[in-house]
């Protein structure tokens, strides 16, 4: 399959995105950071990999403090991260 390129060089721009449809939904993946999200319609795939860039720049989201923590009903001392491995999907 040959994807086609806005630039006379193929090669990808800063801020390429992808979008397709796979069965119902379609799936948008920023080339630049390879954050792929999906969504029903054209416009909710690309609102969702807005979401998700921002949260992967770290430009949303934050760090839960020990009180978000306990008004959660999570003691921020048995909120350790663990001796494990993560898991090969995460590495």
């Amino acid at each position: 399959m040959v994807m086609a390129r806005s630039t006379s060089d193929r090669e990808p721009n800063d801020g390429e995105i992808r979008l397709w449809i796979e069965g119902d939904w379609w799936i948008a993946n920023d080339l630049d950071t390879g954050v792929t999200t999906q969504g029903e319609t054209r416009e909710a795939a690309l609102e969702n990999l807005d979401d998700a860039v921002a949260l992967y720049n770290g430009e949303r989201g934050h760090e839960p403090t020990d009180e978000e923590l306990r008004e959660m009903g999570i003691d921020p001392a048995d909120n350790v991260t663990g001796v494990e491995e993560p898991p090969d999907v995460l590495k």
